[in-house]
């Protein structure tokens, strides 16, 4: 790879990973309603999924999803459905006695939300399609191993930013702990943020290129 194609694509990455976006916002829910394991899961999930976007790229795998309208509307009303029925889910148990951290089996069920909800983000394919092949070196001789390399950079720059973010969700989280009313207001709108997302993502257009 040309080292410079590398110094940029690194800035670039690092730009993008520090400007809040749909995944941030999401950990940052997850974190204010179910408390800070919860969030690092849902990080670690949601990291998980973004590689599963990268090698999916790198095989051409999202590419073929991006340029077959019905394709590309099932992964995305798949996502969406998933999000507002965790949205719908968080709101409904936002009456339950909060707690500082989840259990083990809540935050096994984090991971597996995050890695979901990020797999059946068809516009995180799409973002990766058009970001990485700017900065691959046409005349290496592996471009599927620079995808991925990158790829993997860039998602390991957003987990970085969302574990920043959880941490300050966390400790906001744990200051209001002790007041059940706005703790109760706190959860819920956590959910409805979530199902938010979802209902963004039903109205997302596939990419004219794609």
């Amino acid at each position: 790879m040309i080292e410079t194609n590398f110094w940029l694509f690194l800035a670039a990455a690092c730009l993008i990973a520090a400007v809040p976006g749909p995944g941030i916002f999401y950990v940052a829910a997850r974190t204010l309603s179910e408390g800070r394991a919860s969030g690092f899961a849902s990080t670690a999930g949601t990291a998980f999924g973004g590689l599963v976007h990268v090698v999916a790229g790198s095989l051409g795998i999202s590419a073929i999803i991006l340029a077959s309208a019905e394709l590309f509307a099932v992964v995305k009303f798949v996502g969406a459905l998933y999000l507002v029925w965790l949205g719908i889910k968080t709101f409904r148990s936002a009456g339950r006695a909060p707690s500082l951290e989840s259990g083990a089996a809540g935050d096994k069920r984090a991971f597996r939300d995050g890695v979901l909800v990020e797999a059946l983000n068809p516009k995180t394919a799409a973002f990766f399609l058009a970001f990485i092949p700017q900065f691959l070196d046409p005349s290496g001789s592996n471009p599927t191993l620079q995808f991925i390399v990158l790829g993997a950079i860039s998602v390991t720059l957003n987990t970085l930013a969302d574990v920043v973010v959880v941490l300050m969700a966390s400790a906001t989280r744990t200051q209001l702990i002790g007041r059940a009313q706005l703790m109760r207001r706190l959860a819920q709108g956590s959910g409805v943020f979530i199902a938010s997302l979802g209902l963004s993502l039903a109205l997302a257009r596939r990419p004219v290129n794609g």
